[in-house]
């Protein structure tokens, strides 16, 4: 009898536990605008934060109140953006898709005399496999380029996609599989990984500051701001400032002539040509 009391007893509480939340959701009931779903619908769900937003829901709704463009998803790309526009009412410009890429060269290898090749060595870090970790020991880090890539795969854990790998103790990009969400960029403490589109043929793939003596000392193929690349080029598309050449984009016709005098081989014709073949991953 007491079993059967206490059955009873239960089944009163949860229909009254019931009825009383049942009750609840109707006083507190919020209603929400249907194009929050739409919007939700229409991205990949990646939650890469590429888009500088708490995941997609929170890019969706920061949308739906203005607070956001549309078009900030890399993940969805240009087909995205357009079904973003269309649910909000609005014309989208069309997107440029854009890849991430690494602005260093300084792979470890040896030359065929057995000759370093690339960014050179301080000391052995046997840490955490961590680059932000390694960037806070052994003056700012085992490499002698203070600038350079550490190698320790902060951007492959950061990557959902699985697009970029350490190959000889750099990162290295697969343009093919990158969307251009950033998520790598955003895991790099020396803030190596810039987005680029994938049609530029000519890259300089360097964040070297130092003077041209430094960089000789600690990288083989870092850039030493010599300028012959900036007199050559026929379309003032050359920047040289703080030791570095760079690229405005707005001017470069991609004649690669910059490339052909480049002393250190730097200056790359093509932004995924002459690098190492995606292979030995962290």
């Amino acid at each position: 009898m007491e079993i059967v009391t206490a059955i009873l007893v239960l089944g009163v509480l949860g229909l009254v536990f019931g009825l009383v939340l049942a009750i609840a959701s109707k006083v507190f009931y919020v209603e929400t605008d249907p194009r929050l779903d739409q919007l939700n619908e229409c991205l990949p769900g990646a939650n890469c934060g590429g888009c500088g937003y708490p995941g997609c829901g929170g890019y969706a709704e920061a949308v739906l109140k203005g607070e956001a463009p549309i078009g900030k998803c890399a993940s969805g790309g240009n087909d995205c953006a357009m079904k973003m526009a269309e649910i909000m009412g609005v014309k989208a410009e069309k997107m440029e898709r854009r890849v991430a890429m690494v602005r260093c060269s300084g792979y470890k290898t040896a030359d065929e005399n057995g000759a370093a090749v690339g960014a050179k060595m301080k000391g052995e870090y046997e840490g955490i496999a961590d680059c932000l970790a390694a960037s806070k020991v052994a003056g700012r880090g085992p490499t002698a380029c203070k600038f350079g890539c550490l190698g320790f795969g902060s951007c492959v854990a950061a990557c959902k996609y699985d697009a970029i790998h350490v190959v000889n103790g750099v990162a290295v990009v697969d343009e093919e599989k990158c969307v251009g969400c950033l998520a790598c960029a955003a895991a790099c403490p020396r803030q190596l990984i810039v987005p680029v589109e994938p049609a530029r043929n000519v890259v300089i793939a360097c964040a070297s500051l130092a003077k041209g003596a430094a960089t000789t000392r600690s990288c083989t193929v870092g850039c030493i701001g010599c300028g012959k690349c900036k007199k050559v080029c026929q379309h003032d598309a050359i920047i040289l400032e703080k030791n570095l050449a760079r690229i405005d984009y707005t001017k470069c016709v991609n004649c690669g002539d910059c490339a052909k005098v480049c002393p250190k081989g730097l200056i790359k014709d093509s932004n995924v040509e002459n690098l190492p073949e995606v292979g030995a991953e962290v």
